[in-house]
């Protein structure tokens, strides 16, 4: 059997292979980040066939201070899990399993959009959005913290077979993970350990409310390749961290830089990294960036750089990829 059809069974998550759809933005919900038709159409054509393990859906707001973007999904009140078990029920009856993202902006955002000051660690200017956030005092840190934890609560009464907290391209945690954007001098700043403080608290909260059997995943933006920010290392040991609070799958994507990243070009260009960080940790590892051809994911699970294979532009632009694929390396 091929390294790709393989299944993942050793994991809370079990997979029947190691294909998976990672989280891409649509902006198709409704404009109060309701699900739409249009929203349920996408993710009913992306997982038809059960070719895909695993669906992400795409990050999600968990406070309206934290939205990113008109038109960006909610899971922020009760209000929607009527909407998101429509959407888990469309993607299990094609056959595949679905996690959903949850995510705050932080200062990655916009009063425009939100409605509200834009917030961050640390008086900082964002890399990516040039504004200039209110530092987070411990009280909002602790709202936030409350608002993950009833954002995944949320996910799992939808009938998601995971969730993923969002630690990627320059929105909030990453904004705290990175010393690039985190100057606090109290528990949640300084050293590596402060800087993830918060990743652990959310991680604690998440799992007293979703119990030990449910799935957590964390994407991580773990390398920055900016000097002065997060380098391989650092997330290497804040990998082994993750794994000891709780986490069960470490999705690695770049920081600041988001998918963006000078001198990086060809298929899998995150290997570096996914490949540092399974050695270190026992929990599987997911790898995309840029891979476009079924040869390429088989080679780099025989070589170990990754555990599962994330296929994002290829899908998004042909929705019969996995499929083809899939059929090509039987």
């Amino acid at each position: 059997m091929s390294y790709l059809l393989k299944p993942l069974d050793q994991c809370k998550l079990t997979l029947r292979n190691r294909l998976v759809f990672p989280p891409m933005a649509t902006s198709k919900s409704e404009e109060n980040g309701g699900i739409s038709k249009a929203l349920l159409d996408y993710y009913d054509e992306k997982s038809h066939g059960g070719y895909i393990s695993l669906i992400f859906i795409e990050h999600s707001f968990i406070t309206q201070q934290g939205k990113a973007s008109d038109r960006q999904l909610s899971v922020a009140d009760d209000s929607v899990i009527g909407g998101l078990k429509k959407l888990a029920d469309v993607i299990h009856k094609n056959g595949c399993k679905a996690v959903m993202q949850i995510n705050h902006a932080g200062s990655a955002t916009s009063k425009a959009v939100t409605g509200y000051e834009t917030v961050g660690p640390s008086p900082v200017v964002n890399p990516r959005r040039g504004l200039v956030p209110s530092e987070l005092t411990k009280e909002d840190i602790n709202r936030i913290i409350e608002n993950f934890k009833d954002a995944a609560k949320r996910v799992k009464q939808a009938g998601f077979d995971g969730v993923e907290i969002h630690s990627a391209h320059g929105y909030l945690l990453n904004q705290f993970y990175s010393p690039l954007t985190n100057t606090r001098r109290d528990e949640y700043g300084g050293d590596l350990l402060g800087r993830i403080k918060i990743h652990l608290d959310i991680i604690k909260a998440v799992r007293e409310v979703v119990g030990e059997d449910f799935p957590i995943l964390l994407r991580l933006g773990a390398c920055d390749y900016i000097e002065g920010g997060i380098t391989i290392e650092d997330s290497k040991r804040a990998a082994v961290e993750f794994e000891k609070a709780g986490v069960d799958i470490l999705d690695i994507s770049g920081g600041f830089c988001g998918y963006i990243v000078p001198g990086l070009s060809g298929q899998g260009y995150f290997s570096d990294i996914t490949e540092a960080i399974k050695e270190v940790v026992s929990i599987p590892v997911i790898l995309t960036g840029g891979i476009t051809e079924a040869e390429t994911a088989e080679r780099l699970l025989a070589s170990e750089k990754a555990d599962l294979i994330g296929v994002g532009r290829a899908i998004y632009n042909d929705s019969s990829w996995a499929s083809k694929a899939l059929e090509s390396i039987k």
